[in-house]
């Protein structure tokens, strides 16, 4: 008998536990997401990456947003440098592009780099990505070829990830997380 209600305890405790620690990385979520014009977007999108969901402190969630951030600009320079390979009219708009998402990865990892010393500088970071989105937009928004409106596409995710680190940095700069 007192194996049996030993072991209850035990699962009784890993079950609040878990609901400890989901409720604390919802609420680094929330307080994120509020912030955002898509909250809709902002919810799906951190509660599906697992680093954000896990974080238990407001300084992980907010690291977490920026590498999320950073992979997925690594993946479109990755993306824009084989649609620049692969067409050759197109190639020097597509490098450029490439450029631009290589500039984003640098922003985003000066931004995790300057969280614990200036929040403000790591926001900026943040917000000068949207420079390089522009470029992007400016340099083949107007395209009609597959591959452009592929480029185009990550690049309207990019924007929506930015919005987020921008959130999510600000907050530590205000205090709000």
């Amino acid at each position: 008998m007192a194996s049996l209600s030993s072991s209850f305890v035990v699962i009784f405790m890993s079950i609040l536990l878990q609901f400890l620690i989901v409720s604390a990385s919802r609420k680094h979520i929330d307080d994120i997401c509020q912030h955002v014009t898509d909250k809709a977007f902002c919810v799906k999108t951190l509660t599906a990456y697992p680093p954000v969901v896990a974080a238990t402190v407001e300084l992980k969630a907010v690291k977490a947003v920026l590498n999320l951030a950073k992979s997925y600009a690594k993946k479109s320079m990755k993306f824009s440098l084989k649609m620049a390979n692969k067409n050759p009219k197109l190639k020097k708009q597509f490098m450029e592009c490439q450029d631009s998402f290589q500039r984003i990865v640098l922003s985003f990892a000066s931004a995790a780099g300057e969280l614990n010393e200036s929040s403000e500088t790591a926001n900026y970071d943040v917000m000068v990505c949207t420079d390089q989105t522009r470029l992007v937009e400016d340099s083949i928004g107007k395209n009609r070829d597959e591959a452009s409106k592929a480029i185009m596409s990550r690049t309207m995710m990019m924007n929506g990830l930015i919005a987020i680190a921008d959130a999510a940095t600000d907050l530590i700069d205000t205090g709000y997380v």
